[in-house]
Parts: C-alpha cells; structure tokens; sequence
C-alpha cells in the first residue's frame, strides 16, 4: 500500500479547476470561490490562504475486504486524466450516531445494506475516485470525496451520487456540500 498522501483543496482565485457550483446537500455549504487547487505531499501541510481549505489524507482501507481492494484497484482510473475535464469534490461529516457504531456495524451499513462500494464499482472506470480522511485531522469533515470524470460521463456520475444518497448509509450524514469544478 502507498504511503498516506497529504491534500489540501484550497477554493480560492487560483488553482486548475474552476469552481461550477457550491451546494449545500445538508447542513451549512461553504463560502463562494472562482477556483479550486489541489495540493498534494508536503505543500499541503503549509499555511496556505483561500475563502476556505479542507485538508486530509489518503489511508488505509476502512471498510473494504482484500476482494473489493484488489476489484477496485483492476478498474479504477489515475486522477487528472486528459479526458476528465469535470470534478466534484463532497465532503461529508458523519452522525455521532454514526461514530458510536463499532467498525463492524458500520461496515454493515456501509456495504451490507447500501452497497457502497458495489455502487460505485459499476461506474469504474468512467468516475475515478479518491477518498481522504479528515477527521483525525480536526477538519471539519470526516471525509473528502474527490471525483473526475469526462463530459460525457456527467449523466452516469449524477446517477451515481443519486443512488449512494439513497442509502442507508445517508441517513447518518449531518453536513455535506457538493462542489463541482471544470478545467
């Protein structure tokens, strides 16, 4: 396994990806901002400025087994592909009720009941993905989604945030904000 990458997503007027939209899907949205720079391994930690800066990092595996890690990792894309000229980036903060649950209650409800990983394995290798941690780090979501993909893949990336969000798994998501960028 690689070693856990440093990323910051800093919203601000510089960056390659330029800010679409910023939506409140549930709890308080974030600040506008014209761009988006993602910045990775040791820069990331720096003090940088911006209208607002979520930080995390790339981790073990959480809730997969060693089948789903090897099916995923067959079919999943490298970020900042030519062709994948759209980005969403979701940060989500999890219920207490949530974070009460142990590891294998909420593998249940992540996989067993909704499906997650199943769900998202239908739209590899179209949506790459990249999922960071940010609750050890004190930031204010547990979890940064970071998603590109290429024009022509909008309508199945759209299906795909539609049906992780009708899970059971949803029901544990007290603040979440989609921003979705272009370069």
């Amino acid at each position: 396994m690689p070693l856990p990458l440093q990323v910051a997503f800093v919203a601000g007027s510089s960056g390659i990806w330029r800010i679409e939209r910023i939506t409140a899907v549930a709890g308080e949205s974030l600040p506008p901002a014209e761009r988006l720079a993602v910045i990775e391994g040791p820069e990331a930690q720096r003090p940088l400025e911006g209208s607002w800066i979520l930080r995390g990092t790339t981790s073990n595996s959480r809730y997969t087994n060693r089948e789903e890690e090897k099916a995923l990792s067959v079919k999943q894309e490298m970020l900042l592909r030519p062709q994948a000229t759209r980005a969403a980036l979701i940060p989500i903060r999890k219920t207490a009720a949530w974070w009460d649950l142990a590891q294998d209650e909420r593998r249940a409800i992540f996989e067993e009941q909704s499906h997650h990983i199943g769900i998202g394995m239908e739209y590899l290798p179209a949506v790459a993905r990249r999922l960071h941690h940010s609750r050890e780090l004190g930031e204010p979501f547990d979890f940064l989604t970071w998603f590109e993909y290429a024009p022509e893949h909008a309508d199945a990336f759209e299906e795909l945030v539609r049906r992780l969000r009708s899970t059971a798994e949803w029901r544990y998501v007290e603040r979440e904000v989609d921003i979705r960028a272009s370069r």
